[in-house]
């Protein structure tokens, strides 16, 4: 996460003024429903597009275990985004080993990171797709 509540609730009452840039990159809001409580829960993530879709790395900072709002959306793929001002469903699934080799190379440049992050885990750490979904 990048400031966790305090993040999103500025980027909430601003739609992404504060919070949509930071450290270089940019931030979307990701809410997933809770596997266990069914709760509505609220993630800033560094995203990057690619065509129609936003992309979102599941590093957790390269730790062996995935990060919570991973194991939400492999229970219900259905999320909410936000981008700027920009609210909308969509459905998350995890890149396919095909399209991989393109997808992290663009994660990475918005943040070298996770390069680095993959090498602290035996964990392959995931690239998400999140494909809007038609009103």
């Amino acid at each position: 996460m990048l400031f966790g509540k305090e993040h999103v609730d500025r980027y909430r009452a601003t739609d992404g003024a504060e919070g949509h840039e930071w450290q270089g990159t940019t931030a979307l809001i990701l809410t997933t429903t809770g596997r266990k409580s069914g709760e509505q829960r609220d993630t800033p993530l560094i995203y990057q597009r690619h065509g129609d879709d936003y992309l979102v790395v599941a590093s957790k900072g390269g730790a062996d275990a995935p990060p919570s709002w991973y194991l939400n959306l492999q229970t219900n793929p259905e999320v909410e985004v936000q981008v700027l001002g920009d609210r909308f469903r969509a459905r998350a699934r995890v890149a396919t080993s095909e399209e991989k080799p393109e997808l992290w190379p663009i994660m990475a440049a918005a943040w070298p990171a996770y390069d680095e992050y993959q090498t602290k885990t035996d964990r392959d750490i995931p690239v998400i797709v999140l494909e809007r979904v038609s009103s």
